[in-house]
């Protein structure tokens, strides 16, 4: 009944994913009270509150922080956790067409946003639809909630919870991947700071584009002054951008830079000067997967490896600043890895440590009543047997108790989010909104 209803909608649906992905809505904190993180999100979220409200929601703006949709009885919630909030994209990125102009092409919907996180919004809120119009009675209320600020501190969510609005008592999160996510690694974003110089160069500037912590670089420079000759030079280096959760996908631009720092000044070394970068490169401070500082031992479990991405290069006032984010699978502490990081201090004593995020895992069994039945909706409706899975990102699943990341990306689909010409395939979109409408009975009824 519902697959049917959803068909009929195919049309307007990619029709709402297209209005949407037009906003530019990459969060800036503002000091404005009705827009804080910037007016593009602020239009993508009254875009999605008004277009809910013509299908008979009932609708809720939080304070220009988050939003929600609603509908059925109950005294129970059901949460859809999602995000109309995007990461940065630029035309000369490399994209095919303007990634804040969606186009069609090849069944697909390209644009910033549109796998990550507007196509899956967009397809639960018509499953939502769906099960409205089909006139089915529900014993749970359902809220699709709508954070602005996901990509970056997640202030939206945490002003859902300090303004007192209800928690949802079990949920889902259209963040992710199919079949279903059991479990999600710790996040821990750390900023190292030190004195830095290298013999007879001044530093001018180093640039990487202000890169978001989560997304592995794609550029970044430095520009240097002889200080015989007064000669300036700039050097570039050229990456593939990729959602930190797989650095393995993307091509880091800052560690070009330091690989080419090191083979050109390792002969000029002197204490105090070059010495702490090549020195962290040494320890492994780039690797990708397991950095040897932090254990000589490789760090996995089933939850998969600890990865590790370089995210931010700065230098000001004669210091350099160096950003990075890891996934640390779910039976590592964040203090365990913090630990080792404090222990830097033995080795540079000038450094300074700030941890700036810090998110614990998520780990739901694999025989739990929600990860069960998410899994079995999901392979009865594609046809599939699979099993859920572990994943290196982080979801608003963790926002909530009870609550797990469930699509919209396909299994075997690349990985498009965080990504140059970034898709949602139209025909994911409507399985997703089948699914999820399904999903939706299922726990709601």
């Amino acid at each position: 009944m519902f697959d049917k209803i959803i068909e009929t909608q195919k049309n307007d649906m990619i029709h709402s994913v297209c209005e949407l992905i037009k906003f530019q809505s990459v969060s800036s904190e503002t000091n404005s009270p009705e827009m804080p993180f910037g007016e593009e999100c602020k239009k993508a979220l009254d875009y999605t509150l008004n277009l809910a409200k013509s299908f008979g929601f009932k609708t809720k703006n939080l304070d220009g922080y988050c939003g929600y949709i609603e509908f059925g009885e109950g005294e129970e919630l059901l949460g859809i956790v999602g995000h109309l909030d995007v990461v940065p994209a630029d035309l000369q990125d490399g994209w095919k067409t303007h990634p804040f102009e969606p186009d069609i092409r090849n069944n697909k919907i390209y644009g910033r946003g549109a796998i990550d996180d507007k196509g899956p919004v967009i397809a639960s809120l018509y499953a939502m639809k769906a099960i409205l119009d089909s006139g089915e009675k529900l014993n749970k209320r359902v809220r699709l909630i709508l954070g602005l600020n996901e990509e970056k501190d997640w202030k939206c969510i945490h002003h859902y919870k300090e303004i007192g609005e209800e928690i949802p008592s079990i949920g889902f999160s259209p963040d992710a991947d199919f079949p279903c996510i059991y479990a999600e690694k710790g996040i821990l974003s750390v900023r190292l700071q030190h004195p830095f110089s290298i013999k007879d160069k001044t530093i001018l500037n180093i640039n990487c584009n202000n890169n978001a912590l989560n997304v592995v670089p794609k550029y970044c420079s430095i520009t240097l002054k002889d200080n015989i000759s007064e000669k300036m030079t700039t050097l570039e280096f050229h990456g593939v951008s990729a959602h930190a959760a797989h650095p393995d996908l993307g091509d880091n631009a800052i560690t070009k830079l330091v690989q080419n720092l090191n083979s050109q000044f390792n002969k000029d070394l002197t204490e105090n000067e070059f010495t702490f970068l090549s020195k962290l490169y040494e320890m492994g401070l780039f690797d990708i997967t397991s950095p040897k500082f932090l254990s000589k031992d490789t760090i996995q479990d089933e939850s998969g490896i600890l990865t590790s991405n370089v995210g931010f290069l700065g230098f000001e006032n004669n210091i350099l600043e160096i950003g990075l984010n890891l996934r640390i699978p779910v039976n590592t502490s964040l203090d365990t890895i913090k630990a080792k990081f404090q222990e830097l201090d033995k080795i540079f004593p000038a450094i300074q440590i700030k941890f700036t995020l810090e998110n614990p895992a998520l780990y739901m069994p694999k025989d739990s009543y929600l990860v069960q039945t998410l899994t079995r909706i999901f392979n009865e409706k594609s046809g599939q047997n699979l099993n859920p899975i572990a994943i290196g990102g982080g979801t608003y699943a963790r926002a909530f108790p009870n609550c797990v990341a469930f699509g919209a990306n396909m299994p075997g689909q690349k990985d498009m989010c965080h990504q140059v010409d970034e898709f949602i395939d139209i025909d994911t979109l409507v399985l997703s909104s089948k699914i999820y409408a399904k999903a939706i009975y299922a726990l709601a009824k």
